[in-house]
């Protein structure tokens, strides 16, 4: 590694004094949330299911963003592994041409979510991009709440997306922010299949 690629120093501010508290209280569940405007939260909440179905779990994916058209890597070795994985988006909305549609089909991935979320079937469920219909107000933040805090107690649920509102951050036991530092695309780098999708 050349020196200018060298690791900066710690920041004595950054460094704990002490190691913290151990854990001793046992959950039957968690919710993670992944959210900000950096590369990574779909991967890290597609990485966390790779490891609930290696503990034998019942797992869920539903995306409200993009379509089946996608035909993401994580999909494809998810459904061999065994994961139900709902592409439920009608794709960005920048390239939507029927914006009632585009709402529409969001609504109606809102509704498969509500009922994988009651149902007791799942060990996981994962709601991919979920912040964005939240946020365009196209699926009420309550009712997301809601459908969170009333799921049976041994289901765990991620939801990811840039700009979760404060209800979903309030709800989580786990919030982490993806911060965009520097991404290829900003150089013009179209996204690389096996790497981006």
């Amino acid at each position: 590694m050349s020196a200018d690629r060298a690791l900066a120093p710690l920041d004595p501010q950054e460094v704990p004094s002490e190691p913290p508290p151990r854990a001793t209280v046992k959950a039957p569940s968690v919710v993670i949330l992944n959210t900000g405007d950096g590369k990574g939260k779909s991967t890290a909440a597609f990485g966390t299911a790779m490891r609930a179905v290696a503990r034998g779990w019942a797992v869920c994916v539903i995306q409200f963003v993009k379509s089946g058209r996608w035909k993401v890597g994580e999909e494809q070795s998810a459904r061999r592994l065994g994961v139900e994985w709902w592409a439920l988006g009608d794709g960005f909305t920048w390239d939507s041409t029927d914006m009632d549609r585009t709402e529409a089909v969001a609504r109606e991935a809102w509704k498969v979510a509500r009922e994988k979320l009651s149902s007791g079937e799942y060990g996981l469920v994962v709601l991919d991009e979920i912040t964005y219909p939240i946020n365009w107000g196209w699926i009420p933040v309550s009712e997301v709440v809601e459908a969170i805090l009333t799921r049976p107690p041994a289901l765990n649920v991620i939801a990811t997306g840039r700009s979760a509102p404060a209800e979903l951050i309030e709800v989580a036991d786990t919030v982490t922010e993806m911060h965009n530092q520097k991404h290829a695309f900003d150089r013009g780098v179209r996204a690389i299949r096996g790497i981006d999708f």
